[in-house]
């Protein structure tokens, strides 16, 4: 069975689960409009088409064949590039699903992930059997014969075996050439990256990097596909997530530690972007370990 005979959207699992899988064939315009980071790790794969994405605070065009690895919690997101229809796949790996494997494998496994540079541009013999792989592991969940799922377990650790032994031997790829704008936004997220416990207020950031506010606004939405205001929540959030579920601070110590200026406004852009109060969160990571 070929990809281009599937059907144009499988699944399996959710967030939730060790291994959890997304194929989706698009037609038409399409970009995330939604906050995206997670603890899984991610494998995505472009069959056909183009797509723009955004990882931590850098830019990357991705095109067909090429893979992409987003590390576990990093805020990323995908946007239209010259062609509207693209054909993907994602991949998202728990870190239970390498709980049955040595240290080592899981080293080895996960090192690509940490990579400085998430972007992997296949040659076509490389794209063939990546194609190949994928090719099987949907084939599988399209038909679910007896054992699918430990066909498609035995493909993923396939996929993130080959990827590791890649990202060794390859390459680096030259610098992506940003546009001045480009340029500028990114400077922009890496102030707001190391600063984010600080007051952060558009008028302040357009005087500091010489811009009118209301072109920061544009250019930055134009570029990372998140408002001004989005990204800087999502940012204070990610760490408050953190600080709930590793350490016994009150949340009222979190909020402030993050940089929101009262505890109320904490309490619901917390709500807005994780789904739960930071309490019923903290209570919910608890009840993991």
């Amino acid at each position: 069975m070929t990809v281009q005979s599937l059907p144009g959207k499988l699944s399996l699992g959710s967030i939730s689960d060790p291994l959890w899988i997304e194929y989706d064939r698009r037609i038409g315009h399409y970009s995330m409009n939604h906050t995206h980071y997670h603890m899984a790790y991610e494998i995505y794969y472009l069959f056909r088409g183009e797509r723009n994405y955004f990882i931590r605070d850098s830019f990357y065009p991705v095109h067909a064949g090429d893979l992409v690895l987003i590390d576990s919690n990093a805020v990323h997101k995908t946007s239209e590039r010259s062609e509207p229809n693209h054909e993907r796949i994602v991949l998202h790996f728990a870190q239970s699903f390498f709980k049955e494997y040595s240290q080592e494998d899981r080293d080895l496994l996960l090192a690509p992930f940490a990579e400085a540079q998430p972007l992997v541009r296949l040659n076509l013999k490389e794209r063939m059997h990546v194609e190949e792989l994928l090719g099987s592991l949907l084939s599988e969940l399209s038909e679910c014969p007896p054992g699918y799922q430990l066909h498609i377990r035995n493909m993923a650790i396939e996929l993130l075996l080959f990827t590791a032994r890649h990202i060794l031997k390859r390459k680096a790829l030259p610098e992506v050439e940003l546009t001045p704008i480009q340029r500028k936004v990114t400077e922009i997220i890496r102030h707001i990256n190391l600063h984010y416990k600080e007051p952060l207020h558009l008028d302040m950031l357009a005087k500091q990097f010489f811009i009118s506010k209301g072109h920061l606004c544009r250019v930055f939405k134009e570029v990372t596909g998140f408002g001004f205001t989005q990204y800087i929540n999502i940012t204070r959030v990610k760490e408050a997530e953190l600080l709930l579920r590793e350490t016994d601070w009150s949340v009222t110590q979190v909020s402030e530690h993050c940089g929101f200026e009262n505890f109320s406004h904490f309490g619901k852009v917390f709500k807005m972007l994780s789904g739960l109060s930071p309490r019923a969160y903290r209570k919910l990571e608890h009840s993991k370990k």
